[in-house]
């Protein structure tokens, strides 16, 4: 599915391989698939991976990120995602999430779409409250071999 002058398709192995082996340049790094087994072995076993990984291309059919659509709760999305590491910080992120959420209306109509996002990550926080989400919670979660600070948000 095209949306936004991105491509939206199932992720393919060759695609979850490329994307293994992005690395993302500190502190980002802590996005690095490779950061924390679990993630990795999702993102590698297609078993694992499922449905719920798009890769997602430009028009010129490059590889520029992925999102992740979890649908854990009735009403709710979850997404996760993740531009090219060479991409960042050049203020695509807002014309790519905006892709995301579109993509996860067309496919899944929720009434509510929600992420999670490290709180360290100031970069992002910006770029998600720009398009609308708030901040609903802080947590502590345990990944890649330590406990960190997350802010959930929630499109409003």
């Amino acid at each position: 599915m095209s949306v936004d002058g991105y491509r939206f398709a199932a992720m393919s192995q060759e695609d979850a391989e490329a994307i293994a082996e992005w690395h993302y340049p500190a502190p980002f790094s802590f996005y690095d698939a490779s950061a924390d087994p679990n993630d990795l072995a999702e993102l590698l076993d297609p078993a694992l991976r499922g449905a719920g990984y798009e890769s997602v291309r430009n028009e010129s059919g490059d590889l520029v990120g992925f999102y992740q659509f979890k649908q854990n709760r009735p009403d709710a999305i979850e997404i996760g995602l993740g531009l090219r590491p060479d991409l960042t910080g050049r203020g695509l992120g807002g014309a790519f999430l905006e892709a995301g959420l579109r993509r996860a209306r067309a496919r899944f109509g929720p009434t509510r779409i929600v992420l999670s996002v490290a709180t360290f990550n100031q970069r992002a926080i910006t770029v998600y409250e720009r398009a609308g989400f708030a901040a609903v919670r802080t947590y502590t979660h345990s990944t890649n071999g330590g406990e960190w600070e997350f802010l959930e948000m929630e499109l409003r």
